[in-house]
């Protein structure tokens, strides 16, 4: 279970380091193997143990491929997706590609989503942040699944 906010830094060769706290959860369930692909949505990335991410290619694989919001999806989702592996520093070597869809520079975000990692450009998470904060504020619906929950 991934879950926290980091401030990671990425170096001059794409090169960010994985928090302690989650390494060796990565190398006991994946010996490291890692899949990053673009968000849709944001200009961030996501960062899948491999085992996490197979079901999701299979089910993004089944869609329709005629239907051509699906074969968009398929293409992004799946054509951005690249395996990648942890070093054992606890290191991963982000390709350019991702790093320049995700606007990722020095200074980045890493989110913890449950199963996957989110990264973001520093600066562009906390206006992200910011403008989610305000539309809590503004809305005033909310999903029907969110009113039963407590926290």
């Amino acid at each position: 279970m991934f879950r926290g906010v980091h401030n990671i830094n990425l170096d001059a060769k794409g090169r960010m380091a994985i928090p302690a706290r989650y390494r060796q959860l990565l190398h006991e369930g994946n010996d490291g193997a890692l899949v990053v692909t673009i968000d849709t949505e944001e200009a961030c990335l996501l960062v899948y143990p491999l085992d996490e991410w197979e079901p999701i290619q299979a089910k993004l694989e089944a869609l329709p491929s005629f239907n051509p919001a699906a074969r968009r999806i398929q293409r992004l989702i799946i054509g951005h997706a690249t395996d990648i592996e942890m070093d054992a520093s606890g290191r991963l070597l982000l390709p350019a590609p991702l790093r320049e869809y995700a606007g990722l520079e020095k200074k980045m975000i890493m989110m913890g989503q449950g199963k996957k990692f989110e990264l973001w450009n520093e600066e562009h998470w906390h206006k992200r942040r910011q403008s989610y904060l305000e539309a809590m504020r503004e809305d005033t619906e909310l999903p029907e699944e969110l009113m039963s929950l407590s926290l």
